[in-house]
Formats: C-alpha cells, structure tokens, sequence
C-alpha cells in the first residue's frame, strides 16, 4: 500500500494547515489522470471541486488531518505541518507500506519507509489527489470561517496574505484563528 501525502495552507496568515493522504491503484490512476489531475495550484477551484467526488470513489484509502493554528504559533510551521500529515495517515485503515511525501522534507514524524519527491503533487497521482482534497476540504472550512470573522475577505483570499487581508488586520486586529507567529511582519510595516 502506497500513499501519497501533501498539505495546504502552510503561507496562510489564517486558519489551519491541512494534510492529505490518499491510495490509489494503478487503474484509479489513469481514471484520474484522464480527469486531468494535477497539483491542486494548478487547477481553477470549479475544476478541484469536480475532481473531489471522483477522488473519493475512486481512492483505495483516503483521509485528512490537520495542524492547528495554536500549532504553527508554539511548535513553527514544519511541525504542525508534520502533525497534519501524520494525523491523516494515522486516519487510514490499514498503515502504509510506503509514503510518498510532496517536497524536499522527510516527514520526521513517521517511522514507516517514505520518500520525498520534489514537485511530486504535479508528478505523483497520490500526491496530486491528497493535495486535492486537502485543498478543498481547507477552503470550505475557510469559507465557514468567514462567517465567523466577518471583515478580513477569507471567503475571498482562503487565509492568505493579500492587499484586503493586511488591511482588515491593521483595521480589525487578529482574530485567535490568525497565525500570530507569521503576522509580525505585517505589522511592523505599519
């Protein structure tokens, strides 16, 4: 069993970092490549939301985690990033045979065999989906957020640092949900 894991959101001034990890057998892959599956940057979200429910019926085993934004502030960006991608392996049914990890960084949090493969979301079909549905399932919750925290235009920029976002936090404040540790910038820029 091979699984292809890859996160979101880890240059986001707001919100989680997500993590995906999904199977797929070789005849799931080709579906999918016919579906045009790539990295999740690389599609527009109309085509990343289609491609969700094809994933999903199509992968062996797949699952989500997350690093919360209390994470990234007390343990950094990497090790939140690591726990995301560690709680959704923990969430599969079966533990990996071999994990194939999107990037230059070992995932120093699982003991199973891995590999690292740089550029893999757009190289690897299980990396591409993982980073699919992690994307997605990211965004949603950013746009239930918005609800919450009305006046920073999450609904528009998924947590991300953007002209508006800078500007609703200079005129607003941060909210608990924003990643203090990556606004220090921002406002000494003021």
């Amino acid at each position: 069993m091979i699984v292809g894991v890859d996160e979101v959101g880890r240059g986001c001034w707001f919100g989680p970092v997500f993590a995906g990890a999904v199977c797929l057998t070789p005849k799931a892959v080709k579906a999918l490549c016919d579906l045009v599956l790539t990295d999740s940057k690389a599609l527009s979200p109309k085509r990343r939301a289609a491609l969700v429910p094809e994933i999903e019926a199509r992968a062996t085993y797949w699952s989500l985690g997350q690093g919360s934004a209390g994470e990234v502030d007390s343990c950094g960006i990497r090790v939140a990033t690591e726990l995301a991608m560690l709680r959704a392996l923990q969430r599969l049914p079966k533990t990996p045979e071999m994990v194939l990890v999107d990037g230059v960084l070992p995932l120093r949090l699982w003991s199973g065999a891995q590999r690292t493969i740089v550029r893999g979301d757009s190289k690897e079909a299980s990396i591409a989906a993982a980073s699919v549905l992690a994307k997605e399932a990211r965004d949603a919750l950013i746009r239930r957020m918005a609800l919450r925290f009305p006046g920073y235009g999450l609904e528009r920029h998924a947590g991300y640092g953007t002209a508006r976002h800078r500007a609703a936090l200079l005129e607003l404040g941060p909210t608990p949900m924003h990643l203090h540790s990556f606004l220090t910038k921002v406002f000494s820029a003021s």
